[in-house]
């Protein structure tokens, strides 16, 4: 017997301009979206973040808010999840980070994070990450070609959720939502020339 998780992605809060941890703004992120979380009157059953201190510093935070404790794992750490048969004009960006494991990496995030939940009760986890593993995790829902992670942005703390339901197709129900920052606080993470 399997029950429908949620999957709530969410990208780290903006990191400190020495990557220690998190700058003033990326504190108040993720603190706002702790609140909305706790807000939205959900229990969540997990909350996972990847190694590095932007990823745990917001999780934490957002931990806190939720009265739940933060569990570290590499599944949700920082890597390039695909690098085989990239389209030319994304390979130049691709070369440019080292082959650190991240294909088996992406593997067992998928293995850990996606699919329907054991047993009969709806499952809601929350994992802190980076850009690059949400782009790979919702190119995972979609079906889309494995090098389409390329090719989606995440802002600061926003917040995008999948759903899988048994016996259906993965759901995108939010992707790269913000509502819960302030216009100030909504669009770091993104390049200037990705602002709308």
């Amino acid at each position: 017997m399997t029950a429908t998780r949620y999957l709530y992605l969410a990208r780290h809060a903006e990191a400190a301009p020495d990557d220690t941890g998190l700058s003033a703004a990326g504190r108040r992120q993720a603190e706002l979206l702790g609140q909305r979380l706790r807000d939205g009157g959900r229990w969540f059953d997990a909350v996972w973040h990847g190694p590095l201190p932007r990823a745990a510093e917001t999780a934490r935070i957002v931990a806190a808010a939720l009265g739940t404790e933060p569990v570290q794992t590499a599944a949700a750490g920082d890597y390039v999840p695909h690098r085989d048969d990239v389209p030319a004009a994304y390979q130049g960006f691709v070369d440019q980070f080292d082959d650190d494991g991240g294909a088996e990496l992406a593997a067992e995030a998928v293995r850990r994070f996606t699919g329907t939940a054991d047993g009969d009760a709806e499952r809601h986890e929350l994992v802190v990450t980076h850009a690059f593993t949400i782009g790979w995790l919702l190119r995972h829902a979609l079906d889309a070609a494995p090098w389409r992670w390329l090719t989606v942005n995440q802002g600061n703390a926003a917040l995008t959720v999948i759903r899988y339901a048994p016996e259906r197709a993965p759901s995108v129900l939010v992707h790269n939502d913000t509502r819960h920052l302030p216009d100030e606080l909504r669009w770091t993470g993104f390049p200037d020339a990705l602002r709308v």
